[in-house]
């Protein structure tokens, strides 16, 4: 017996903290009958568990894929206002799901998988799993603004984590975060003053865009899955 949305997520079909959404939403049924509870246990393997209409399966291979995304498009699976999708540049049947966001105008590393314990060990703030960004800005850049950053700032959804910062140009700073709120990037340099004109994510949980040119992609080695599978466990 598992919770359902770890079952949900085992499954590939989405993080669990996704999976939560879902449920809540009255999207997901077992042996027939909508459940919502999040703290409701089940049996992959003896109830029949359905996420909009259709019936999970756990025999799927799975897929682990690092993409350096391009500005331009959009990180989901399928967008309703008919965007471009970083699926589209991967261009496989199989059903996978970028890790994280990167928002239409940034661009740079992307993980893609249909493995939805591993989305979810990546993308859960417990575990703190660093990503590092370099960042084109507008305006003055000083060291004393980039402290007020490196200490954490007040946004409008709380004081950010102290961030690791270096200001490699006049206006291209380097940025280390484990946080993963939408858009952070941005208001944290709104936030001191400066507008991020351009945005690249250049490292993502050890792993970096070495070798793969923009728009393209390559999938993880069995090291670097062995490596980001093990990776909460020394956090």
């Amino acid at each position: 017996m598992e919770r359902l949305q770890k079952i949900i997520a085992r499954a590939g079909v989405t993080s669990r903290r996704n999976a939560e959404k879902l449920i809540i939403a009255g999207k997901v049924t077992v042996d027939g009958k909508i459940i919502t509870e999040l703290g409701a246990q089940f049996d992959a393997q003896k109830n029949k568990i359905c996420v909009d209409g259709k019936i999970l399966t756990f025999d799927a291979e799975k897929i682990y894929i690092l993409l350096n995304k391009p500005r331009g498009y959009v990180c989901t699976a399928k967008d309703e206002r008919g965007r471009k999708t970083v699926i589209d540049l991967v261009g496989i049947a199989e059903r996978i799901f970028p890790v994280g966001r990167l928002d239409l105008n940034s661009e740079g590393l992307l993980l893609l998988t249909n493995d939805g314990e591993l989305m979810n060990a990546l993308i859960h703030p417990k575990f703190k799993i660093e990503k590092t960004y370099r960042a084109k800005i507008s305006g003055e850049v000083t060291e004393e603004k980039l402290d007020k950053l490196r200490a954490g700032i007040e946004l409008e959804d709380g004081l950010t984590a102290p961030a690791e910062i270096f200001l490699l140009e006049k206006n291209l700073v380097e940025i280390t975060i484990h946080e993963g709120r939408n858009r952070q990037i941005r208001r944290m340099f709104a936030a001191i003053g400066c507008e991020v004109k351009r945005l690249k994510r250049v490292k993502f949980a050890g792993l970096t865009l070495e070798g793969v040119a923009v728009g393209k992609f390559r999938p993880l080695t069995a090291e670097e899955i062995y490596f980001l599978k093990n990776l909460q466990s020394t956090k």
